[in-house]
């Protein structure tokens, strides 16, 4: 019977924000990995255990959910602006592909703590106590984010008091900032139009904003949809109908956005855009049983992620929902009041959530500096991961 050895490489499991990811150093990957490839590919697709028709992910480390099926590779910047290099990396869970698209703000917040323990940060850098504030390049949408992790007698501080919802056990309070988060050439708004008017077969004709910063996101109104904002995941996903509409949304509007070039590419492009829908604020009960008053909120989101509703909020959909809500007349602002804000707190499926941003038009042109938001980190284990030498 044949047999191939099993190779080790040297891998971090960690949590980040509401995302969890094996991270590796670009340099401990096999020299055939560490340039963008098929090889690289399958060998990530190994890791995590996908493709699987099961959608169980159990010969990997994945979690069977888009949340859990992540992979990020880091290595030292070669720019003198930025401390580290941070490359994302989506696994499907059931098809061979990895998306890299688009960022993970969820896992965000982990690069700064991995990149600190594993030498990627100048020591110089690095205070006692205090905050560090490392310098992310963001290589999928050649972006800046600024994370400020904290840092106890030289080393990264993990444990803290700070809840986040979505995150059963509290953790040090990381803060994030997605800097100029528009992706290509700035342009916020890829059809130059604050509300769109989208015509999706089957499902008809939605007023849509279509929005390109921290990840590309199409936001329609829930009650067009004929939902509130306030439901949990298995309301849609266990809605074979739902998820159905919702892909059609997102294909026909990533044609819309310039994303594809025909409605057949969607399939190929699980990661972005992300679809989200929206509502103004009511009384609910999260996913935990905690309540949350439509008086504590600006407003109600619910996004979808590879093509299930998500139980928290993506981080860089986080960051479409802070711009789009900083800019009146986006149907995420006309969701909280309409007012001119520069920060906003929507509920989610776990909870809720509050992130900033302050929008500027400048030219004729929609402009966010930045958005910010906190997040939380933790290792959950390190050492080596396993695959069989074959699998690339």
């Amino acid at each position: 019977m044949a047999s191939t050895p099993q190779i080790k490489i040297p891998a971090t499991y960690m949590r980040g924000g509401t995302s969890k990811g094996v991270f590796f150093k670009l340099s401990d990957l096999p020299s055939v990995a560490q340039k963008a490839g098929p090889e690289r590919d399958r060998l990530l697709l190994r890791v995590i255990g996908s493709p699987d028709p099961y959608e169980k992910q159990i010969d990997g480390m994945g979690g069977a959910t888009s949340s859990t099926s992540k992979t990020v590779i880091l290595s030292k910047s070669e720019s003198s602006e930025h401390d580290v290099d941070y490359l994302f990396g989506q696994v499907s869970i059931d098809k061979p592909v990895v998306d890299w698209s688009g960022n993970c703000g969820n896992l965000s917040a982990a690069v700064g703590p991995f990149a600190i323990a594993n030498g990627l940060v100048e020591a110089a850098r690095i205070p006692e106590n205090g905050l560090a504030e490392v310098r992310i390049w963001q290589v999928n949408i050649q972006k800046t984010i600024v994370s400020q992790v904290p840092i106890v007698n030289g080393q990264v501080q993990e444990t803290g008091d700070f809840e986040l919802d979505g995150v059963t056990f509290p953790a040090a309070e990381i803060a994030v900032a997605f800097m100029d988060p528009a992706d290509g050439e700035g342009a916020i708004f890829p059809t130059g139009n604050l509300i769109d008017d989208l015509d999706v077969p089957g499902v008809g004709k939605l007023k849509a904003t279509l929005i390109n910063a921290g990840i590309p996101t199409v936001f329609i109104n829930a009650a067009d949809v004929g939902y509130t904002g306030a439901e949990l995941q298995d309301v849609i996903n266990s809605d074979s109908r739902a998820l159905k509409m919702f892909e059609a949304i997102r294909a026909y509007s990533a044609v819309r956005m310039g994303l594809i070039n025909d409605v057949s590419e969607a399939a190929h492009r699980q990661h972005t855009p992300k679809v989200a829908f929206v509502g103004p604020p009511v009384d609910y009960v999260s996913s935990s049983g905690k309540p949350v008053q439509a008086a504590d909120i600006d407003l109600l989101v619910r996004a979808l992620s590879m093509g299930k509703l998500h139980h928290a909020m993506m981080g860089t959909a986080a960051v479409a929902i802070a711009a789009a809500a900083a800019i009146e007349g986006t149907l995420v602002n006309l969701a909280a009041g309409g007012d001119k804000r520069q920060a906003v707190t929507f509920g989610h499926p776990s909870g809720s959530l509050r992130v900033g941003a302050e929008a500027n038009l400048v030219d004729g042109r929609w402009q966010i500096d930045q958005a910010i938001m906190s997040r939380s980190a933790r290792v959950l284990m390190e050492g080596v991961v396993r695959i069989p030498g074959d699998s690339f």
